[in-house]
């Protein structure tokens, strides 16, 4: 689904990039999102890929169109109907991507509804800063990442992780793929800590069922865009970044204020 769109697009001759630039006329007030205009969205998007699920639908920050967050992509549909862009939107006078800013408001949003209890957190007693990880318990970046956990808490940065088996949820024959089978096991083991850090050091966890939130934070990581492992977030939903030492970390941290 996720490629056929993106394949529309680049077809389609789509992909373009926007700057908005300051000057002194007084800004174009966005379109209003009403239903009307919503489902206008929607019948664009689903013109180029019919199963697309579309997320989030708001007034663009360039007049004349609506910014558009679908299957992992943000996208801008003009009021019409009629064009579609996909790419960033850089406002010149503040020198910002605000199409990053889009993302992090939409992320913040999503990721503060995954509760405590379905994350694997390592955190220190009076954490300054949270940052959310999806991950993988195979991938090698992953594990490299897990080692500067202790280092990560000293800190004073919380870890959280989300389930994102790189292999997806199931096979093209319809089985659990063995990464999505292993994070099951994982987040259902009675020390879910103990079998995360053996997982990481490539030793399996004995195998476990539960009810458990594995296919859910895949499908989520896919809703906010994660494409690989590590994706680190910080607390206002900003990319920080896959593999990172303590120090870069904590460095981006401080830059997000």
């Amino acid at each position: 689904m996720l490629k056929k769109l993106l394949l529309a697009l680049c077809i389609g001759g789509l992909s373009l990039s926007a700057c908005a630039a300051e000057n002194d006329a007084a800004p174009i007030a966005a379109p209003a999102v009403t239903p009307a205009a919503q489902q206008m969205v929607r019948q664009a998007i689903h013109s180029l890929a019919a199963n697309v699920q579309v997320d989030s639908i708001e007034p663009a920050p360039m007049p004349g169109f609506y910014q558009v967050i679908a299957a992992g992509q943000l996208l801008y549909v003009s009021t019409d109907g009629k064009y579609a862009m996909h790419g960033d939107v850089i406002d010149l006078s503040r020198k910002q991507n605000v199409s990053d800013d889009a993302w992090a408001r939409f992320r913040k949003a999503e990721l503060a509804k995954v509760p405590a209890s379905e994350r694997i957190v390592f955190a220190p007693p009076n954490p300054k800063y949270t940052v959310t990880v999806f991950t993988d318990v195979n991938c090698g970046f992953c594990r490299a990442l897990h080692e500067h956990v202790a280092a990560f808490n000293k800190a004073g940065i919380a870890v959280e992780y989300l389930a994102w088996p790189r292999e997806g949820v199931v096979t093209t024959a319809g089985r659990p793929t063995p990464t999505y089978t292993e994070m099951v096991s994982v987040w259902c083991a009675k020390d879910r800590k103990a079998a995360f850090t053996a997982a990481k050091e490539g030793r399996a966890p004995a195998p476990a069922a539960c009810a458990n939130p594995v296919k859910d934070e895949f499908e989520l990581g896919v809703k906010l865009g994660v494409s690989g492992t590590p994706s680190i977030y910080g607390p206002d939903g900003r990319m920080l970044g896959g593999y990172v030492t303590p120090e870069q970390l904590l460095q981006a941290l401080k830059q997000g204020g």
